[in-house]
């Protein structure tokens, strides 16, 4: 069903103050850097390999990377995971009872289509479901 990690999500306060641990220290490349406005979030891929690491800073406090933040702190936010069709993915964990935070697609960086499932039916982890944009 899953077909690798695509991503791991770290929630931070500033992109641009965090950015030089992963690209100088860390020695990542940015890939990319993106402002999704459906999501909340300015974002930036790091390349590790094959996956990526997403930098989220959020538009705002009321977005849900905004209140992550200010509940929890800059950290962990979410793993996700590349499936080649995400309606069928999802299709498969409502019947298995997986509880979904989103029940039909929604865009997220680069043109993907993504979806949430809720941590409490995904052993605490807030998970990510991507299906990459045909271009990438």
């Amino acid at each position: 069903m899953f077909g690798r990690i695509d991503h791991i999500g770290v929630a931070v306060e500033s992109i641009d103050d965090t950015l030089p641990l992963y690209a100088q220290h860390y020695a990542m490349e940015l890939v990319h850097r993106e402002r999704v406005e459906e999501q909340g979030v300015e974002a930036v891929l790091l390349d590790v390999g094959e996956n990526h690491v997403e930098l989220l800073q959020p538009l705002g406090p009321d977005t849900p990377v905004g209140k992550f933040l200010a509940n929890r702190g800059p950290g962990l936010h979410h793993v996700a995971y590349q499936v080649a069709d995400i309606e069928a993915v999802l299709e498969s964990l409502k019947g298995a009872g997986i509880r979904l935070i989103d029940e039909t697609p929604r865009i997220g960086i680069r043109n993907s289509r993504v979806a949430f499932l809720h941590p409490k039916s995904s052993g605490g982890v807030l998970t990510e479901i991507v299906q990459p944009a045909e271009d990438h």
